[in-house]
């Protein structure tokens, strides 16, 4: 089991739907070993079943470290990106706060299919956070700066108004919409009802599909 990922059935308008979700609670939400494996399964029980899928994205990226390198976070994570990518059934993604790095792809981002990306005002969609970025990006302005804290907080508004929010990347066609809070069961409703008779066609697998 991992804590920092929840997994679960739903039901909008009485029909069955999975969700997918970051525990930011635990371990900030980060995606290791034993999330990105649980995720994998969860996704391919709910392909097998024509399940909709919703993932609710909340995550600081992959977890780092030597043991997950040990562990093998590689190939664990590639069996979530691989099932959602795979995956023919309707596939909604909504941003709700942090999306960085690799884990923002591996979180049905548009690039895997997702049918639609929503994003709150509060989505943060980056290679990483705004503090370490800002650090890295302007570190010659911040050094030569008479009050070093003042220019690293303005580096780091400047950083997110120009990269860290969903208005930019919906600027770029990779989220669909930005909305309030409050419309999310609303927008989900409508996304559902608009993919749920898709067309999906893939490639017949020539070895079939490998196990978990």
């Amino acid at each position: 089991m991992a804590a920092n990922f929840v997994i679960g059935f739903g039901r909008f308008n009485g029909e069955p739907i999975g969700f997918v979700a970051n525990q930011p609670l635990s371990l900030a939400g980060v995606l290791d070993c034993d999330a990105s494996d649980n995720a994998a399964r969860f996704i391919r029980y709910c392909d097998a079943f024509n399940i909709p899928i919703v993932t609710l994205e909340d995550m600081p990226g992959y977890l780092p470290g030597v043991d997950q390198e040990h562990a093998g976070v590689i190939r664990h994570g590639a069996k979530m990106l691989y099932a959602y990518s795979e995956a023919t059934v309707p596939k909604i993604t909504v941003i709700l706060r942090k999306a960085y790095g690799g884990g923002y792809i591996a979180m049905n981002s548009r690039h895997l299919g997702a049918d639609f990306m929503l994003a709150w005002p509060s989505a943060e969609i980056a290679v990483m956070g705004p503090e370490g970025a800002a650090n890295i990006i302007f570190r010659k302005e911040i050094m030569e700066a008479e009050d070093e804290d003042a220019m690293r907080q303005q580096k780091v508004q400047e950083y997110i108004e120009k990269f860290a929010n969903p208005y930019v990347a919906a600027s770029k066609g990779y989220i669909d919409a930005v909305i309030e809070p409050l419309e999310t069961r609303d927008m989900l409703l409508h996304a559902l009802e608009v993919s749920k008779n898709k067309d999906d066609f893939r490639p017949a697998k020539k070895h079939g599909i490998p196990p978990f």
